[in-house]
């Protein structure tokens, strides 16, 4: 009965990934609106512009080969993967062995890099800047989030998220100067990695700045919702995973009941609620920074992990 259980909320947190990242998506633009004392779109219209695109013809380029095809379901199924090892609402489930941050980390580099090779592949100029500013984002984005992992590798004793969630969760973590750098750190990386605005403007398609959007100009119908929905699915993963490192209160405990995972439930969707509102704001607060700026950006959440990692290995040798 405890197994079938596990499997079933293991179902419903699979579920719950793809159903609640467009309405994400859809609230941080209208808080946003709001904000800026507009009406903005409905919260569920990134649901309506899914369904529209699945309607749509597929427009391919002459010169696309079978990468350009296959490239949309490959991004799609890695993002729904990294953000589906990420524990929500409740931890120690059937597959949580697999929520590893660097299998987190890596499942993300490869979407990337195919999504940089299909803006290449057709041959538009678009497609190439756009691939060439994605891979300078990831040279330090990357490398940032790895001394992060590294960081809450030290503390925890771990890198398996259930694990490190639990120990975070604990009376002994205390206040560690090396965790707030590494939650700004993430932070930074996070608004990097999503192209949000100072990094990029993904309601634009402002031809000298955008990032994302230039990669992904030739796709349509159907290639274009895949791309989309993983955009959303990635969102999702960052404000999940911060949720689940840095703030893992109301996760439901391996072998909990339905009264726990309800409670999970619950705590999981104000966190997002917070998250949500909490971007919105940056976003309206702050403007967009030139691309060539985007370095000094990334380098700082650089120097903040691997000051936080610093740090620990000197309070470890007094």
């Amino acid at each position: 009965m405890n197994a079938a259980l596990g499997l079933l909320v293991q179902a419903l947190h699979l579920a719950l990934i793809l159903a609640i990242a467009p309405l994400l998506t859809g609230f941080v633009r209208k808080v946003r609106a709001r904000l800026l004392r507009r009406k903005g779109a409905p919260v569920l219209q990134p649901y309506r512009d899914l369904a529209r695109l699945l309607r749509k013809e597929v427009v391919l380029a002459e010169n696309a080969s079978w990468l350009f095809r296959v490239t949309p379901y490959l991004i799609f199924s890695a993002t729904w993967a990294a953000a589906a090892l990420v524990p929500t609402f409740a931890a120690g489930l059937p597959f949580s062995w697999l929520a590893d941050l660097i299998a987190i980390v890596a499942l993300l580099g490869s979407a990337r890099f195919f999504l940089a090779l299909a803006g290449m592949d057709v041959g538009t100029s678009f497609g190439g800047i756009g691939a060439s500013r994605e891979v300078m984002i990831a040279a330090l984005a990357e490398p940032a989030m790895l001394v992060i992992v590294f960081t809450l590798a030290l503390i925890a004793g771990a890198t398996q998220l259930s694990t490190v969630a639990a120990f975070m969760s604990s009376s002994e973590v205390g206040l560690r100067v090396s965790l707030g750098m590494a939650l700004i750190a993430l932070v930074i990386v996070a608004i990097a990695e999503n192209g949000r605005i100072p990094v990029d403007n993904p309601d634009t398609h402002l031809e000298l700045t955008m990032v994302h959007e230039a990669m992904v100009l030739e796709y349509s119908g159907r290639h274009l919702a895949m791309i989309e929905y993983a955009s959303a699915l990635k969102l999702l993963l960052y404000m999940s995973l911060i949720g689940c490192v840095f703030v893992p209160w109301g996760l439901a405990a391996p072998g909990a009941g339905l009264e726990a995972y309800a409670i999970g439930l619950a705590a999981y969707l104000g966190k997002l609620a917070v998250g949500g509102v909490l971007l919105a704001v940056f976003e309206t607060a702050i403007a967009k920074m030139r691309v060539f700026r985007v370095p000094d950006f990334l380098g700082a959440a650089l120097m903040l992990a691997l000051l936080g990692t610093l740090l620990l290995f000197v309070t470890r040798t007094r």
